[in-house]
């Protein structure tokens, strides 16, 4: 076994919805939990899903680059963002809100943070939660059902620079121990200038 600063290293596994082989570390075997739920749960398919998708996030000069664990597909747009970090649901709630309006130019209706043993689903448009537990992460009917004349509402360019703000304090911003021009982090890696 394997340590780096961030994670204890196990061995190997291979990806559900890749077949990439990837490190096994305990963050990543929830992850593999999470792609399983939503394929032999929910209903999606493997198409419908967008894993580590890389977001460059950004407060004034400063900018970083994060992965966002799932994007899922609702017709032709993102209709969830699944977010997964170990510990707290409640001190992700902001964070996962902000990313979810900077992702795409419109906003993402349905936020999913989990740690993989539990899970908050939150409404993308009011901020409120709707939601707890794995259980209630909406299944592929239900995002297929949302209106896309409603669900799906244009980010403003003041909304999008407060939540890239907002995500980089939270996700970027002291996050991470190390004082290198480069940082990998848990979530992100800081972009030096």
């Amino acid at each position: 076994m394997e340590t780096n600063p961030h994670h204890l290293i196990m061995g190997e596994l291979i990806d559900f919805l890749s077949g990439r082989v990837l490190a096994d570390t305990h963050d990543e075997r929830y992850r593999q939990k999470l792609a399983r739920l939503l394929i032999m749960n929910l209903g999606y398919a493997k198409e419908d899903i967008r894993k580590e998708t890389e977001l460059t996030v950004s407060a004034g000069s400063q900018r970083a680059k994060l992965k966002i664990d799932f994007l899922v597909q609702a017709r032709d747009k993102t209709g969830m963002v699944i977010k997964y970090a170990p510990g707290s649901l409640v001190t992700r709630r902001l964070s996962n809100l902000a990313l979810s309006r900077i992702i795409h130019p419109y906003q993402i209706p349905v936020i999913v943070t989990t740690n993989g043993e539990d899970a908050e689903i939150i409404d993308g448009i009011t901020g409120r939660v709707t939601g707890h537990g794995l259980d209630a992460v909406p299944g592929k009917k239900t995002l297929l059902a949302l209106d896309p004349e409603v669900s799906f509402p244009v980010v403003s360019g003041d909304l999008f620079e407060k939540a890239s703000r907002i995500a980089y304090a939270c996700e970027i911003d002291g996050a991470c121990p190390c004082d290198t021009d480069v940082c990998v982090l848990e979530g992100g890696v800081r972009v030096s200038e």
